[in-house]
């Protein structure tokens, strides 16, 4: 990756050189469950999760100060019809976020989770991707910037989410993209867009992705182009959750694609995240597959807000605990098998 004094080159140095996991923690983790009172591998997955947080923390598995953080923006392919509701519901329910009447809301105060929500520029729209690039390259780095100084003050575990009127024809523009395919693949109905809606969404989204096809084999200029301010906020965030050595929790469809940006760059960017459901969303199914992933929840859910990574995350909790809490065979006075 050349410097060449442009915003992006922080990104792809980053990108270049990502801390990888902590074999040694991990391996205390497999060592210590070899001996809890249970059979071998009859906690499943949660086995898998409290040593992929040890890995990723360096430290035995715990969940001390978990974090969501909702990213809301703006987007101005909303005037190709592409959504039943209109841009001002966007901030509309950041300001339901505010007042805790949300579904994370509740999700949070049942798991225990701190919640953070981020407002960006909703006054200002991203440009029509159908017409020109959402942002400019300076926007698009800057707004990256944003999202990784969201971990700031400190979690162990972060769960990203998004809220934006119109993003999921963001999201399914950059799958379409990244992966090729026809618009109509990747293209759902989000909020509810049904008949004639869902067509013109479609086109929207093929559209799109015709007149950007030039520049899209560079991921991050795709993202500036096809992408939206809370999509380049939260693949900041979970870039510099990796830096920090911080895992990941990703939410649906629209998180998954700003994440799935980072792993086009690296095939390595994503080794700390886990995803935390497969929406009711169709391309999210494919895209999941695409990363390589394996959600941890399959509830039919659609609504964004980071609800099923905060769901998500109270499987994670109980895995550390499970790990952390349970006694030895030797501690308990319990006969290992022969």
């Amino acid at each position: 990756m050349s410097t060449t004094g442009l915003p992006f080159d922080d990104i792809r140095e980053l990108l270049a050189n990502l801390p990888g996991p902590d074999a040694d923690a991990a391996a205390a983790v497999r060592n210590r469950d070899a001996v809890l009172t249970k059979p071998p591998g009859s906690l499943g997955r949660l086995e898998e999760i409290a040593e992929w947080l040890a890995a990723w923390t360096g430290r035995p598995p715990a969940v001390n100060r978990p974090l969501v953080a909702v990213f809301a923006g703006n987007h101005g392919v909303t005037a190709q019809g592409v959504s039943p509701y209109p841009a001002d519901v966007t901030a509309q329910m950041v300001a339901n976020f505010a007042a805790g009447g949300a579904a994370i809301n509740q999700i949070c105060i049942t798991h225990d989770l701190g919640l953070k929500v981020f407002d960006l520029a909703l006054e200002l729209p991203t440009a029509d991707i159908t017409q020109e690039a959402a942002l400019d390259e300076r926007s698009c780095a800057a707004t990256m910037a944003f999202g990784m100084e969201s971990i700031a003050g400190g979690t162990d575990l972060l769960c990203i989410g998004e809220m934006g009127i119109g993003n999921t024809t963001i999201a399914a523009a950059i799958c379409h993209g990244l992966y090729g395919g026809s618009a109509a693949d990747w293209t759902g109905p989000g909020t509810g867009a049904h008949g004639e809606a869902l067509t013109r969404k479609i086109d929207a989204v093929e559209r799109a992705v015709v007149l950007h096809k030039p520049h899209l084999g560079d991921p991050l200029e795709l993202l500036r182009r096809l992408g939206g301010r809370e999509v380049a906020a939260m693949a900041g965030a979970i870039l510099a959750a990796r830096m920090e050595r911080i895992p990941v929790i990703i939410d649906g469809y629209v998180a998954t694609a700003a994440s799935a940006v980072l792993q086009a760059a690296n095939p390595s960017a994503l080794d700390h995240c886990v995803v935390g459901h497969v929406s009711a969303e169709p391309g999210h199914t494919m895209l999941v597959e695409k990363l390589g992933k394996k959600p941890l929840l399959s509830l039919g859910m659609r609504l964004g807000e980071g609800t099923g990574a905060a769901l998500a995350a109270g499987i994670v909790k109980a895995a550390a605990q499970c790990h952390s809490g349970m006694a030895t065979f030797e501690q308990a006075g319990v006969s290992d098998k022969d």
